[in-house]
């Protein structure tokens, strides 16, 4: 099992990353912030004006430690890949994959059955700890259609029909999800549907820097075994789409995006202090905000759980590592299916 190592995450504008030995140096203004062991740091990512050092660069490419830079609202802007990893013989399987539709069907099938499976626990859970008996009708009736959603994927003709099952499900998944939302926060995490780029509203953005987080991972886990984080099924190709890790994303949204930010507003610790309302109506989290998630984020990879599959308890931070895996196994014909990540 690979070690779970640490993602270091760079929020200060203008701050300045060097190497210094066998250590990474955080500069603001020439004023050392924090010293950390390289070893110990597996990836960074950066928010807005942040540089490195040509040393720190090279040594990250040398070692295949990733970089992503981000904007101040979690969307990818840019990322320094070394060189090319894993097996050719693992793309090609995918490539012939991408080409063929029944394994296009196939593939999107389980994607999207975990996507559902997973955002119904919520609900469930939602249901299970309201004390409001018309919310509590709300949540138990809505998981109940993505049950439905959820029989009638297994029977899709073609990857279309898989696809609009999802937006259904997605759209029962959200109208229900304000339920789970304290009443006492409901006010500042008002929200109707899902939308982003930008976001309308302090849930939205709230999930969609945890969606960009979480994409990240998963890209990286992909890239780790040996496939190519372009080559979707779920998600249509498209020139510099990271299809195959949205692909990936769609079984943690719920689980651990979600209920994490979920966790965050119940429990106070995000609040309307913690967004930037801004001209034109977006909302983004402003640089108390983002520390606070990406704080909470890491604490959350760290704790474990048993993966339904291995049987074996694992921190959830190596969950996406565990599913890449899996999903190139499938690939390669090691085994007869690809099994989803399901939460218990």
């Amino acid at each position: 099992m690979k070690q779970l190592l640490n993602t270091l995450y760079v929020t200060l504008p203008d701050a300045y990353l060097r190497l210094e030995g066998e250590t990474v140096c955080v500069m603001i203004e020439k004023e050392k912030r924090l010293q950390v062991p390289l070893h110990h740091l597996s990836a960074f990512v950066l928010f807005d004006h942040v540089m490195l050092s040509p040393a720190l660069l090279g040594r990250c490419a040398a070692d295949g430690r990733s970089i992503v830079w981000l904007n101040r609202s979690g969307r990818f802007q840019a990322r320094m890949e070394g060189p090319v990893n894993g097996n050719i013989l693992l793309r090609q399987a995918q490539f012939r994959a991408g080409d063929d539709e029944r394994q296009i069907l196939r593939l999107s099938q389980r994607f999207i059955a975990g996507k559902i499976r997973n955002s119904r626990q919520v609900l469930m859970r939602g249901a299970r700890d309201s004390k409001d008996d018309q919310e509590k009708t709300v949540l138990v009736q809505a998981a109940r259609s993505l049950a439905n959603n959820l029989k009638k994927l297994a029977h899709a003709q073609n990857p279309d029909e898989a696809r609009g099952l999802e937006g259904d499900a997605a759209r029962i998944y959200f109208a229900a999800l304000p339920n789970v939302i304290k009443p006492s926060a409901r006010s500042t995490f008002a929200f109707t549907t899902r939308n982003r780029r930008p976001p309308r509203d302090c849930f939205n953005a709230l999930i969609s820097f945890l969606y960009a987080l979480m994409l990240g991972d998963c890209r990286s886990a992909l890239e780790t075994v040996g496939l190519d984080p372009q080559l979707g099924f779920l998600h249509a190709v498209r020139p510099g789409r990271e299809s195959l890790a949205l692909d990936l994303l769609e079984e943690f949204r719920a689980p651990l995006c979600d209920r994490l930010a979920l966790t965050l507003i119940n429990r106070e610790q995000i609040k309307d202090k913690d967004f930037d309302k801004r001209d034109g109506g977006s909302v983004l989290l402003n640089d108390n905000g983002r520390k606070a998630v990406i704080a909470a984020y890491q604490a959350r990879k760290q704790e474990e759980l048993i993966h339904p599959v291995l049987g074996q308890s694992v921190s959830i931070g190596l969950i996406p590592q565990i599913q890449a895996r899996l999903l190139a196994r499938y690939l390669r014909g090691d085994v007869e299916d690809y099994v989803p990540y399901l939460q218990q």
